[in-house]
């Protein structure tokens, strides 16, 4: 069947531009709220046929403008765990209710989906659940929740975030499981051909910074970015090297690194480290959001990493094009606003996983999904289990934390 789609609160657009992959064609219409609109002049210059409505502000006719499946991109503050605020009662949830309302009360689309931090699906989100579950049945739908990470999803981020699906009868389907490990993010960056946004984000010199100058000039005698980044395989044997917690895996403490900075004319830095090393030998902890060298796959793409995080062979910084092809953009995809508005690529979901849920949702309306008696259901893509539940189950604690 041929089916038609839309766009909720899309911010810059990943979970669109997924749907469109996947539906074959653009969504019939974009439905937001003003106070989202800064973040998504970049989806309507990249889509600027696609009607756009403000929910508060125009007169949008729900009967005119039809779809069957509606995916939304929720801002997800008020239950991140990077937020620091993370609560069922975070004021900032509202429009993850308030959406989810509009949706399942008056719109009443086949299926109304979307994004949210991994903790919706936890102890801390069950507030919120519980509010959507209660709204999913006194309207006429089941709901499915769907816990994975981007990293199996073709994707080079281990970015664990939950998918909420709310479906239009009685019935649950249950929806299928990905294993698609993506590639390298050396490979991934280095592949990359469009010149097109390619200026730097941080414009500083990686191998200027003071770490990784004792890194480089210390620890390794003198050797080069590109001669770093082709060798430090042994550290984890994972993940993207943090320089700091390198420095620490070798051994080194900080009072160390202070008397080298000290000796190498780097003065503003003695007290830094001689912090850091009070602080450790208290057993306390210490920030590490410095340089990062990728190797293999990177963390959550979020916070410091866009201005961070090295290309693996050159002595620079990400450039925009290699920050939006992280999280899926296309080629031709622009960021406005320049560094002002870099994190609007990181509040997105990544397109490669966005199609795989788009491509379940369609699945299950065309009857290639076991649909199960069920007002809820559980999944979890890590471990390819489902549990079927109802708002009073007291296990759903467990089985996702």
């Amino acid at each position: 069947m041929n089916y038609t789609h839309a766009a909720m609160i899309p911010l810059i657009g990943g979970m669109p531009i997924a749907a469109e992959k996947v539906f074959g064609k653009p969504p019939e219409f974009v439905l937001t709220y003003s106070g989202f609109t800064g973040n998504e002049i970049h989806y309507r210059n990249y889509r600027p046929d696609v009607p756009y409505f403000l929910l508060d502000k125009d007169n949008f006719d729900k009967d005119k403008f039809r779809a069957d499946v509606v995916g939304s991109t929720c801002p997800c503050a008020g239950l991140s765990q990077l937020s620091g605020a993370a609560s069922s009662d975070n004021p900032a949830n509202q429009w993850l209710i308030e959406s989810t309302r509009y949706m399942l009360e008056e719109y009443k689309p086949l299926v109304y989906w979307g994004e949210n931090a991994p903790a919706l699906a936890g102890k801390i989100g069950k507030g919120v659940r519980d509010k959507m579950y209660k709204m999913a049945r006194d309207n006429g739908y089941t709901m499915t929740m769907y816990r994975t990470k981007s990293r199996l999803h073709n994707n080079v981020q281990v970015r664990e975030r939950a998918f909420f699906f709310f479906w239009k009868g009685d019935k649950t389907p249950i929806l299928g499981y990905y294993n698609n490990v993506g590639p390298r993010i050396e490979d991934l960056l280095r592949g990359i051909k469009s010149n097109f946004q390619t200026e730097v984000i941080n414009k500083q010199i990686p191998s200027q910074n003071p770490y990784y100058r004792f890194v480089l000039e210390e620890i390794y005698g003198g050797i080069t970015h590109k001669e770093f980044s082709n060798q430090h395989m042994s550290f984890h044997g994972t993940g993207n090297i943090d320089i700091q917690s390198f420095i620490e895996s070798k051994g080194y403490t900080y009072d160390v690194v202070a008397e080298w900075m000290g000796k190498n004319g780097l003065e503003n830095e003695v007290k830094k480290c001689m912090h850091k090393f009070a602080k450790l030998a208290a057993g306390k902890n210490i920030m590490r959001r410095g340089l990062m060298v990728p190797f293999n796959y990177i963390g959550a793409f979020v916070s410091h990493y866009p201005l961070m995080l090295t290309h693996p062979d050159e002595d620079r910084y990400l450039n925009y094009r290699e920050a939006m092809t992280i999280m899926g953009l296309p080629d031709d995809f622009e960021l406005l606003g320049g560094r002002k508005n870099v994190n609007h690529i990181c509040q997105n979901v990544p397109v490669q996983t966005a199609m795989d849920m788009n491509t379940e949702i369609i699945a299950a309306l065309n009857g290639e999904r076991e649909w199960i008696d069920a007002g809820s259901v559980f999944q979890y893509n890590h471990t390819q289990k489902h549990e079927v539940f109802d708002s009073k189950n007291s296990q759903l604690d467990e089985f996702f934390n």
